[in-house]
């Protein structure tokens, strides 16, 4: 009997004891959890790393390929103003990095630097894209050297290629002894509209050198309506231009998991 009653007072007492940690540790859980997030700097919630990968739409680093920078150029369009470009490569097929900050710095023949502009550019998903900074001031000195640097790693997530069924159906060059025009046709094949396109034009030689670039900006495409882009330059090319690309560009699309 007095086992019982003994066995009785310690189920009595260890009741007491879990509604009292109930009472205490609910409120604090509740207070104190905050549901996972893919902002939080916290490794959680199925993160492959710290607020990436995983349920996150920003990848991480270990999961995408640094952007190739193919080339960096200069053209003169005046005296003391020249157009300035890189033609950038990303091999992501499901990254896109938008407003990646990057300096252009252009140096004389003897090495010395002319100056360094700032800008910022837009990665898409498995796409090439050019880096265009026009009319760069260097007053009276020329530049025979560009280089193109990042200046932050770009933040990549997860995205896909947008601007496939934006076809471009039609390319018309011209050029004069003092000036030269392309006109760009292109033609949304999409069901939805596309909005502020970004159109950059390169123009190559025989010999595959870049000899000339631009950009321009289509404000609206509704889907199955065409559109023309047209570029000009005050310069001649000599009949040098053999072929011509093309690089639309539109603000990425991020991918939700």
């Amino acid at each position: 009997m007095a086992a019982w009653a003994t066995q009785r007072k310690t189920t009595y007492a260890s009741l007491v004891i879990i509604v009292l940690l109930i009472c205490i540790a609910l409120p604090v859980f509740l207070t104190t959890y905050h549901k996972p997030s893919c902002a939080d700097g916290i490794l959680n919630g199925g993160e492959e790393g710290i607020d990436c990968g995983g349920v996150c739409p920003r990848l991480c680093q270990s999961a995408f390929l640094a952007p190739l920078v193919s080339w960096a150029k200069t053209e003169k369009v005046a005296d003391g103003l020249y157009n300035v470009a890189a033609y950038i490569i990303n091999p992501n097929v499901n990254g896109a990095a938008v407003n990646v900050p990057y300096v252009f710095s252009l140096f004389d023949k003897e090495g010395e630097l002319i100056v360094a502009t700032k800008g910022a550019t837009t990665l898409p998903a498995h796409r090439n894209t050019l880096a265009f900074v026009p009319a760069v001031d260097t007053g009276k000195r020329i530049p025979a050297k560009a280089v193109f640097e990042f200046a932050a790693t770009p933040l990549w997530q997860k995205s896909h290629d947008t601007i496939g069924d934006l076809a471009i159906i039609d390319k018309k060059y011209a050029e004069d002894e003092t000036s030269s025009s392309l006109d760009v046709t292109l033609q949304n094949r999409a069901l939805y509209p596309y909005a502020n396109v970004y159109v950059f034009a390169i123009l190559y030689d025989a010999d595959n050198n870049a000899v000339g670039f631009s950009r321009t900006r289509v404000d609206s495409l509704a889907p199955g309506a065409s559109d023309t882009a047209p570029f000009t330059w005050p310069v001649g090319r000599s009949g040098r231009v053999a072929s011509i690309e093309i690089l639309p560009l539109t603000v990425p699309v991020i991918d939700a998991k």
